[in-house]
């Protein structure tokens, strides 16, 4: 099992991503003011499975790698803390612009919420950038205890935080589709907290990339 300050860490992290607008809320979003709430929550739905999904393929296809080459896991800690470090600047530079970025949903084609879901799942299994998160962001958090662990123990540590991503993301999920149309009025009308906490998902980012080098926590 990850230690617990391994898992808080992926935790904060999955939050400080949720709960920034981005591409999955505007699907849940889109789901429940264009056909209804109970779409917008199997829309969610099928989010999350995605992301279980991911995180499944991703620690059956990393674990027999990492056994293999226990190096890997220490080369991606720094591949993967620059990745973190790089969507914290990210988030911070552009957190004024998006700011001011009106949402707006259009009408959507009802779907029963079979498909509902199922589109649910192929926009988060398809998403390039929810894939490289994945495969970036979960091999620096492996304790390879000096190289002795199995394969199958690996496996376990990257399924177990790799769950905990799309778990995070339920929510702040679950909010927007029973909100629908209220909190897309309140997200266009509160600029100025989305600006505050784009700054702060920001700093949590930087901040857990470098602890994976210094240690504090």
């Amino acid at each position: 099992m990850p230690p617990i300050d391994v898992i808080l860490a992926v935790v904060l992290a999955g939050f400080a991503l949720s709960a920034t607008p981005g591409p999955s809320m505007l699907y849940v979003l889109s789901r429940s003011v264009g056909q209804s709430r109970t779409a917008g929550l199997a829309s969610a739905l099928g989010l999350a499975l995605g992301g279980i999904i991911l995180a499944v393929a991703t620690a059956l296809g990393l674990a027999a790698i990492f056994a293999k080459f226990p190096w890997l896991v220490v080369a991606l800690r720094y591949v993967g803390s620059a990745y973190l470090i790089w969507l914290g600047i990210g988030m911070i530079r552009k957190a004024r612009a998006n700011s001011h970025t009106t949402f707006a949903v259009d009408s959507v084609t009802r779907k029963s919420f079979g498909t509902v879901i199922w589109q649910g799942i192929l926009v988060e299994v398809l998403n390039p950038k929810t894939v490289l998160f994945f495969a970036l962001f979960l091999p620096p958090f492996v304790n390879m205890n000096g190289g002795l662990l199995s394969a199958g123990d690996i496996q376990f540590q990257l399924l177990a935080l790799g769950v905990l991503i799309p778990l995070t993301a339920i929510p702040s999920d679950v909010l927007i589709a029973y909100m629908g149309g209220s909190m897309t009025l309140a997200i266009n009308q509160s600029q100025a907290f989305r600006e505050y906490l784009a700054w702060a998902g920001g700093f949590i980012l930087i901040g857990i990339a470098l602890n994976l080098h210094i240690g504090i926590l």
